[in-house]
């Protein structure tokens, strides 16, 4: 975020949310600006900004309570996360999750007849519930996405295959159940450290010793690499990628495995 003066970080300001105006705390220094979307400071948060903020945000806590009931009674399916009103107080946003979807008119004018703000219901899924709820990550820290994230890029299992990670489900996903957003923070790095090693189940060949193997396991960091050796060389640990060199193909009619040094 960038304005003409910068506000000091843990300042209260007031931002242009995806939705209308919102106060926010500034979590860092400013940055170059953002193409006019969402998140701009339009000014330094006015005591009257906080006290409204405050006040429609336990409006917005009742309404969510007030909400829950209704849905229970009519034994709807729906969890209401979050009820958040703009700081203008112009629109109140329903955020809920379902299995499936559901026919919501009765509980939309429930809320039409609690306040004069236009509702707007929208349907999330559990990354954003993380978002809104908070939970602490593996690390121990508020998750990301409660904490500075803005929106959610796309997160694969490649990238945690890249970074030489354990394919364990429950190692590799967030409070959400999902893949866990912060795979992408260094994937960029990873993949630019890939490209000086080699690949694994590749054969390659020690430039000191002249033993060969097959590389069984990467380590990006350290630019070094687990070669499985042939011909009872063993298995060689943390072996710099700089001392190897691709071993030559195998001689027709030559025994699996046997050493093919250069």
């Amino acid at each position: 975020m960038l304005t003409e003066t910068p506000h000091p970080v843990n300042s209260r300001v007031v931002v242009q949310g995806k939705r209308g105006p919102e106060v926010a705390t500034v979590r860092g220094e400013a940055e170059a600006e953002n193409g006019g979307r969402y998140g701009m400071i339009l000014r330094a948060a006015t005591p009257k900004d906080l006290d409204d903020w405050e006040r429609l945000g336990q409006e917005g806590e009742d309404l969510k309570w007030f909400l829950r009931a209704r849905a229970r009674d009519r034994k709807l399916p729906v969890k209401i996360v979050a009820v958040e009103f703009t700081l203008d107080g112009a629109l109140l946003t329903v955020s809920y999750s379902a299995e499936e979807r559901l026919e919501l008119g009765s509980l939309i004018q429930d809320m039409r007849e609690q306040t004069r703000a236009r509702v707007n219901f929208v349907a999330i899924g559990p990354r954003e519930q993380a978002q809104i709820i908070g939970a602490l990550g593996a690390c121990g820290r508020e998750n990301c996405s409660s904490n500075h994230l803005q929106d959610f890029a796309p997160v694969s299992i490649r990238m945690a295959r890249d970074q030489q990670l354990p394919l364990n489900p429950e190692k590799l996903s967030g409070p959400c159940g999902r893949l866990l957003c912060c795979l992408q923070f260094e994937h960029t790095q990873y993949l630019e450290l890939l490209k000086e090693m080699p690949r694994k189940n590749a054969r390659v060949c020690h430039t000191d010793s002249g033993a060969c193997g097959k590389v069984v396991k990467l380590h990006p960091l350290s630019a070094s690499v687990d070669v499985l050796g042939e011909a009872g060389a063993g298995y060689m640990q943390n072996v710099p990628v700089a001392s190897l060199k691709p071993a030559k193909p195998a001689p027709a009619g030559s025994k699996p495995g046997a050493a093919n040094p250069e």
